[in-house]
């Protein structure tokens, strides 16, 4: 929709709510002033069905219902209903996830099927009947819940990571070690937490604990015997066993080579 017609939708709006608080005297002495209703806070998972409702007003004496949107670096999206003309208007609305509910007519309330990381924003229901304006908020969070692996490292080392997850997961360890967290964030919104744990005492067994507001899990870990003796990781300790190995051989063929010697020395004195 171009400037001009945003600027004359906006108008529309306008004559339509003056033209309501100012029918009559006897509807202005009718008039309620209420004050706003409070914003709500919505956290709703992704890839799921996101339902909006406008305030409890008798649809009878609703003139104009318009849904205000704002999501994250986008414009701002208006949707509208006029109930004389049982007409539907709208500006800057591109996502078609975005729709009525149900028929405006019978029902108000607006809806997100199926839900994305891209609309977390503020949704607002703004009413404008015979007796006042009313409104309704929501900002809506898109819940992500992180994929959780938990490997074995180099050195001894443990690495638990909730990946792509919104918000940010927590990480614990059972036993407690010598842990480095760290995050990354993703033009998503959703965030990567690894956990890096090492231990003085190596447990023969860890565990790590994932909490997230989508839910809870926790993974265990079986750590490979001989992956850290006294400091030494394992492909070192393949080496010395290896040079080792080949010192024996080197020693044993130089006896075998004295000994047949001495035994050749014999014989020709005989």
């Amino acid at each position: 929709m171009t400037s001009a017609s945003g600027i004359l939708f906006t108008v529309f709006l306008l004559f339509i709510a003056a033209s309501v608080n100012g029918s009559s005297t006897d509807k202005r002495q009718r008039k309620l002033e209420l004050p706003a209703e409070a914003n709500a806070s919505l956290s709703v998972p992704v890839d799921t069905k996101a339902v909006f409702d406008c305030p409890s007003i008798l649809l009878t004496s609703v003139v104009v219902t318009t849904w205000q949107i704002i999501l994250r670096d986008k414009l701002s999206c208006t949707r509208a209903y006029r109930r004389d003309r049982n007409e539907t208007k709208e500006g800057n609305c591109t996502d078609e996830r975005i729709t009525w509910a149900s028929r405006p007519d019978e029902n108000l309330a607006l809806q997100i099927d199926p839900v994305a990381t891209t609309h977390d924003g503020f949704y607002m229901c703004q009413m404008v009947t015979h007796f006042g304006n009313f409104h309704r908020g929501y900002h809506l969070q898109v819940l992500v819940p992180p994929e959780v692996t938990l490997f074995q490292g180099k050195n001894g080392i443990a690495v638990c990571r909730a990946a792509a997850g919104k918000p940010a997961a927590q990480i614990s360890w059972n036993p407690e070690g010598d842990c480095v967290t760290e995050q990354e964030h993703w033009a998503n919104g959703t965030v990567t937490v690894q956990s890096t744990c090492r231990w003085e005492d190596r447990p023969v067994s860890v565990s790590c604990s994932v909490s997230h507001v989508t839910g809870n899990k926790s993974l265990s870990l079986e750590l490979s015997l001989g992956l850290i003796i006294r400091g030494f990781p394992a492909s070192s300790l393949l080496v010395i066993l290896y040079v080792k190995f080949a010192l024996f051989l080197v020693i044993l063929v130089i006896v075998a080579f004295i000994y047949f010697q001495r035994i050749n020395g014999c014989r020709a004195r005989k």
